[in-house]
Order: structure tokens, then C-alpha cells, then sequence
């Protein structure tokens, strides 16, 4: 290892020891850590991909996007986060998660490097297919250091407060947009339905595993939503996956995707390359990229659209006016995903397409039942012809258990509900509208959310990570940190969602703990 080299690891080991990440809160540091955090080879790495012709590893979606910056700007980056920690490393700790050679042997246990290999595992192979898995570092070099913000365990969620490690905390990471999780006739509805039918249909839809139960829901949907037909899934996922991959059956079809796009989707749309469809993005929620992309295509391709209707990162609305009349110039098909809007947004909570009065003119629309339904399961709406299809084309969908009774039952009670209790639909707009004016009135960046979605740009992901621990450990405010290669560089935040059971108090107090917290790292002025 050249000098250069082994005083790159060695500053950046010391930086990251347990030490220094006590106190990593001092300006200085914790400039440097971001530095080093954020001064990644993510667009190195995709630049030597260009140059040399392989496949990008299949983790980040947004990630080409970036492709064309110039790799000296991250060079840049790192050198000056170098020069400002030099000192720091050297008088404040050494390095106690790992030796260079076990490095070599083992992947990495510096938590800069471990962080790196996030991006690359993926594209690891060799005869025991397990090797990627240990390289894998980056979870646990998190868990030691304590700064490891994911699949932590709650002993109670109970609405708009939840109960973690035995302390009750404000919830402000949950989808439970009109608190119907804990709604007693919710609860009695699942109840009921466990004593009638028990707890699951052991099969298919397809054979043994659809009840008289799954087709009333469907009608109700297909008639509230005013379409010939609905189907209901296990699970939301399972609604993309199968719409999807039903559709794009061959070489003539065509994904056109919203790079912003739920996971679900892109995951369809990749079991549609699998049969032959290709897959094309245009810009985030912009109809004139959609437009020249779609003139792109050959003349007996069909295109099927993709977009969210509230996109989950950034609660911003798709932009249906515009994108409609694009996809019916072109003759194209129209998929919309309103898990996020349904119950928040338009008329009586229809969703985007009701919003903008283009119900008529989306061709299918879908959902899941695990946000304002208060359940688990998933529901598309459109076409008769269409949906039966799906229905029997879909592998995902022919081939998985169907949704259990009382998830169905709790869902449908939700459903009645929603359309009944309003008021909620009210209050949530009501909490998310203070929420959003207060904390934009604070100096916080949160991009362009309308919805009970708020994302809070923090924009470094070491500084995500200590903000939402400090917003958790010494407030209660519980928040979601979306770092990459979740979501693109120099996009981390923290996102938090609201719910109509929220009151005042929980925002209120929030809202003091987001002053705090925002003030002691910089990211608000105080």
C-alpha cells in the first residue's frame, strides 16, 4: 500500500473510531466525517462502467443520473475532508473496528469503505454465492458505533405514539394516515373474521383460496371507484408485481417509468425484461421528457406508463393533468400507484387521478391496504377484460397464497369507514398543512410535498443518521433516515408522515424537538 493510501485509511479509520463518533457533533468533525461519508466512488464507479461496458449493479435506480458529473469534484471532496480531519484522527482516536488485512480477506471494517461496498456487493460472484454476504460490513460497523437507524423492533404502535425500548415516543414514521389501526370496528371486523373463517386460506386465489368475502370488497372498490372491475391481492407489492409482469409479456412492450417510481414498480417492470419488454425512465413528473420518450419508441412498440400518484420519499403529487393527455397522444396505457394518496388526497380521498378529474382517463389505478386501510393487501381497479388478464397470466398473483380473512375484513371495515368518518380526511390535511408551513417557516428544505408525505432534506447521510437518533433518544420523535443508495446522492433526509390522530400537542412538541435538533447541526440557522 502506497503512502497516500495507508494515510487515507488510517485518517479515515481513526475518524470513524468509537471515539470520535461520541463527539463527532463538534462542527469540525463532523464536517470532516461528511466528507468522507458523502465523498463516495458512486460516480467513479459508473463512469469506469461507461468506459468499460458493464452492467451497474442493480441496487440504486436513480443512480444514472449522476453518471456524467465529473469524478474530480469527488476527488476534490475527499482531499479537502482529508486535510481538515488530519489532526482529528490523529489526536482523537485509532482505529478499533479492523486491521487493513482482515480488510483484504473479509471486506472492509472501516465504516467509510464498508459504506462504498453498498453500492457494489451486488455485482460479486464466484463459485459460493454467499461470498457478497460476507463482505457485507456496513450493518454491522453501524450497529457498533450505535448510528445503525434500521429494522429497529417497537414494542407498541399504537397511532399517533408508539412505544420503543419501553419509552412512548411521538409517531411520526408510520402510514397510518387516518388512524384506523386501532379503530374498534376495524378491530372487531378482523375479529369476527377470524371466528367465522379463521386465519388464513391456505392456497390461491386461483384454486381453493378465493371467498365470496374477496369478491364483495372487489365490487364495493370497483363501484366506488367507478370501474368495471377490481381485484384484491395479498399485498401491495403484489399488485405492482403482477400488473407488470402480465403486461410487459413481450418484446413489443414497453415500461415507461418515472425514475422516482415505488421499488414494487421497477421490480414488475424488471419480471417484464425478463419475457423481453424494455425499460425506459423519463425525468421525475415531467410530461415533456415523457413526451419525447415515448416519440422515441418504434412504431409497434406499446407503451405501458408508470408513475406513483404520491410519491413515498417526497409526498409530491404526479402531475396527471399534464401527464394524461401525453400518454393518450401516443396511444399509450396508463398505470398509476395511489397507495399513498388513497384516503389523503382528492375528492372524499379517491386518490390523484379524482384529484385532477382524470379518473375516467387512467387506465389502471392501484394500492395497498397497508397505509389508510389499515391492513395488509393490495387492490387494482380498471377494466374487466384487463383485470381478468392479470388474473390469470400473473404467476405472482395465480400462484401466491390469497389475502388472509381478517386482513381483508379489517380492510374493507377501513374502507366503509373512510367514507363515512370524513372528518378524518379533514384532520389530516389539517395536521399535515401546519406541519409543512411550520417547519418550511423554520428554514427546513422540504422540496415540493403536498401530502401527508414530509420529507425533511438534511442532504449528508451521517448527518441524517445522528439527527434521527438524536430526534428519537433525546426527544421521542420517531422519524424514518432515508440515506443512500436508498435515495440518490446528496438526497438524505429524514421523512416523516402524519396521521389524522395526530393532535396538536404531538405536532407541537415535534416540531420543538426539529428546532433543537436542526439547530445543533447546522442544518437551520439559529
Amino acid at each position: 500500500m502506497g503512502l497516500r493510501q495507508q494515510l487515507l485509511s488510517r485518517s479515515k479509520k481513526a475518524l470513524f473510531s468509537p471515539a470520535v463518533m461520541r463527539w463527532v457533533s463538534d462542527d469540525r468533525v463532523m464536517k470532516a466525517a461528511e466528507g468522507l461519508m458523502d465523498a463516495r466512488t458512486r460516480v467513479k464507479d459508473a463512469w469506469k462502467v461507461l468506459i468499460q461496458g458493464y452492467d451497474l449493479p442493480n441496487v440504486d435506480p436513480a443512480l444514472d443520473e449522476v453518471v456524467g458529473e465529473r469524478t474530480t469534484l469527488r476527488m476534490e471532496m475527499r482531499a479537502q475532508a482529508l486535510e481538515e480531519s488530519g489532526s482529528n484522527g490523529a489526536k482523537n482516536g485509532s482505529a478499533t473496528n479492523g486491521s487493513a488485512t482482515n480488510g483484504a480477506s473479509h471486506g472492509s471494517t472501516d465504516m467509510d469503505e464498508s459504506m462504498k461496498e453498498r453500492n457494489t456487493l451486488a455485482g460479486i460472484g464466484g463459485k459460493d454465492v454467499f461470498e457478497k454476504c460476507r463482505k457485507f460490513m456496513a450493518a454491522d460497523n453501524a450497529r457498533k458505533i450505535g448510528i445503525y437507524p434500521f429494522f429497529r423492533p417497537l414494542d407498541l404502535n399504537d397511532g399517533p405514539e408508539a412505544v420503543i425500548n419501553g419509552k412512548r415516543v411521538v409517531m411520526l414514521g408510520s402510514n397510518n394516515y387516518l388512524g384506523f389501526t386501532t379503530h374498534p370496528k376495524v378491530r372487531e371486523a378482523a375479529k369476527t373474521a377470524i371466528d367465522r373463517f379463521g386465519t388464513s386460506m391456505t392456497g390461491s386465489r386461483l384454486v381453493n383460496g378465493s371467498m365470496k368475502m374477496h369478491e364483495e370488497f372487489e365490487a364495493k372498490l370497483a363501484a366506488w371507484f367507478n370501474r368495471e372491475s377490481a381485484l384484491v391481492f395479498t399485498t401491495g407489492y403484489q399488485v405492482n408485481l403482477a400488473t407488470c409482469a402480465a403486461l410487459l409479456s413481450n418484446k413489443s412492450s414497453v415500461a415507461v417509468i418515472d425514475r422516482n417510481v415505488h421499488a414494487s414498480l421497477y421490480d414488475g417492470a424488471r419480471l417484464g425484461q425478463a419475457a423481453g419488454a424494455r425499460l425506459v425512465r423519463y425525468k421525475h413528473n415531467d410530461a415533456d421528457s415523457l413526451d419525447k420518450t415515448l416519440e422515441k419508441l418504434e412504431a409497434d412498440e406499446g407503451a405501458l406508463v408508470i408513475t406513483d400518484g404520491v410519491f413515498s420519499a417526497e409526498g409530491e403529487i404526479a402531475k396527471l393533468d399534464e401527464l394524461v393527455p401525453v400518454v393518450k397522444k401516443h396511444k399509450a396505457r396508463l398505470l398509476v400507484d395511489d397507495a399513498h394518496a388513497l384516503g389523503v388526497i382528492g375528492p372524499g380521498g379517491r386518490g390523484t387521478a379524482a384529484l385532477f378529474g382524470v379518473e375516467d382517463q387512467v387506465d389502471l389505478m392501484g394500492g395497498t391496504f397497508s397505509k389508510s386501510l389499515a391492513s395488509i393487501g393490495g387492490w387494482l381497479v380498471g377494466e374487466r377484460k384487463v383485470l381478468d388478464y392479470i388474473r390469470h397470466f400473473a404467476p405472482s398473483f395465480m400462484f401466491a397464497a390469497a389475502a388472509a380473512p381478517p386482513s381483508v375484513a379489517a380492510a374493507m371495515a377501513a374502507f366503509e369507514l373512510m367514507q363515512g368518518e370524513t372528518w378524518r380526511i379533514d384532520k389530516l390535511r389539517e395536521n399535515f398543512t401546519y406541519m409543512r408551513d411550520q417547519l418550511r417557516g423554520m428554514g427546513f428544505e422540504l422540496g415540493h410535498t403536498q401530502t401527508a408525505v414530509i420529507p425533511i432534506f438534511i442532504r449528508q447521510d451521517l448527518r441524517t443518521i445522528r439527527m434521527w437518533r438524536d430526534l428519537l433518544d433525546e426527544h421521542g420523535i420517531y422519524t424514518n433516515p432515508f440515506i443512500s443508495p436508498g435515495v440518490p446522492p446528496k438526497s438524505a433526509m429524514l421523512r416523516t408522515s402524519y396521521m389524522a390522530t395526530h393532535e396538536r400537542s404531538h405536532l407541537d412538541r415535534a416540531l420543538e424537538a426539529f428546532r433543537t435538533v436542526g439547530k445543533k447541526y447546522g442544518v437551520i440557522q439559529g
